[in-house]
């Protein structure tokens, strides 16, 4: 079997845009696979196009030799987008290989260690900054069977925090915690908006609020930071989303502290390099709980994780609060069990998952699709680019 094209789907997603990939072999099946990047969809489009003649001619079902080849054969590496390229192209290589010999990926995995994962709702609060407003939208998440979600109280703080804007945060938060069920469970992202002692003080603030964990709480300049505030957090840390190496989670493990790793499989090349993220934090006595915030391909990819990964945590999920209208892009979507907040798991051959390309094409690419947490009102998820400010 080869590798004969690969195409690309560059959809306008409502507030951020989503990059697909169709693999196709000359036996007539294809694989799919995502390459979402908030902010770089039109240049890690261009990236697999620019790199797509090192797979074509290649057979798709020798994943891990593949992806070397990708990695090794410009003789630079170009970083995050290199590495969301070569997840694109890998995870459909995946997609193909279950469905040559008729299985779902998780099976080629080792098998199921779980027929269902706990899920956790992001992408629900598109409200104003109050209390009131966020528990009016928590309660929405409940109502879809969700037991947890996630959320950025902070507005758009950088740096340090003044008191009165951690006082706004913390009132959410308290909101939360006491207008909505006692086994409710609420995880804190701070966006790598802190110094270390703005991100320790925000955490000892937050203390009684019975929070699961406290994700990305200091910038990303220096992974050391990470380990001073885990080592002194009243809150579980957790990180790992923008790394793009199994080594930087090396470095993680070896700092101590975090007991949470965030991989992201379209930032660290895919479906095999998170395998081996899994098993560095099995080794160290912690849990993965794979970042997710692009697109339902990406959703798929983590969930067949979840399926074969023993010490997987949870699973971040934001497809029930797209645009209804995205449901439409694709043949597969996870439900939410009401009685645990669980998500089922893909059982068809490969990812479980394919494109609906007449869909895709009413949908085209958005230049104004994009989320920053630091703009007002980020909250709201518009994804709209801000104005130039024009001089009179």
């Amino acid at each position: 079997m080869k590798i004969t094209d690969i195409e690309t789907f560059a959809v306008g997603a409502g507030w951020k845009n989503w990059l697909f990939v169709k693999v196709h072999t000359d036996k007539g099946i294809h694989g799919v696979g995502e390459g979402t990047l908030n902010g770089f969809i039109k240049t890690t489009e261009a990236g697999v196009h620019e790199l797509k003649h090192l797979a074509i001619g290649q057979d798709p079902r020798r994943i891990n030799a593949l992806a070397k080849r990708m990695l090794d054969s410009v003789s630079l590496d170009g970083g995050h987008i290199h590495r969301t390229v070569i997840a694109a192209i890998e995870v459909a290589c995946w997609d193909i290989l279950g469905k040559s010999l008729g299985v779902p990926v998780h099976q080629l995995l080792g098998g199921q260690v779980r027929d269902t994962v706990l899920g956790y709702a992001n992408g629900w609060y598109r409200t104003e900054r109050t209390p009131e407003a966020f528990l009016e939208a928590a309660k929405a998440v409940l109502a879809k069977g969700f037991k947890a979600f996630k959320l950025d109280p902070f507005g758009t703080a950088q740096g340090f925090i003044s008191r009165e804007e951690l006082e706004l945060s913390y009132a959410i938060c308290r909101e939360l915690r006491d207008g909505l069920p006692s086994d409710t469970l609420i995880l804190i992202d701070v966006h790598a908006r802190f110094t270390e002692i703005a991100a320790l003080q925000a955490a000892q603030k937050f203390a009684d609020l019975d929070i699961y964990w406290w994700e990305e709480p200091t910038s990303r300049d220096r992974q050391e930071t990470v380990h001073e505030v885990a080592h002194r957090s009243p809150i579980p840390v957790a990180t790992g989303e923008m790394y793009d190496t199994v080594g930087q989670f090396y470095t993680l493990a070896a700092g101590g502290g975090v007991n949470i790793f965030q991989p992201e499989p379209m930032s660290l090349g895919g479906i095999g390099p998170s395998l081996q993220v899994a098993n560095l934090a099995l080794a160290h006595g912690s849990h993965i709980a794979p970042h997710q915030s692009g697109g339902p391909v990406a959703t798929a990819v983590c969930l067949q994780l979840a399926a074969a990964v023993p010490n997987f945590l949870i699973q971040e999920h934001f497809d029930a609060f797209n645009d209804p209208w995205t449901r439409d892009l694709v043949t597969w979507h996870p439900t939410v069990n009401p009685d645990n907040g669980h998500l089922s798991l893909p059982k068809a051959p490969g990812l479980g998952i394919d494109l609906n390309l007449d869909a895709i094409k009413d949908h085209p690419y958005d230049p104004n699709a994009y989320l920053n947490v630091h703009a007002e009102g980020w909250e709201k998820r518009l994804g709209r680019r801000e104005q130039p400010v024009t001089k009179s």
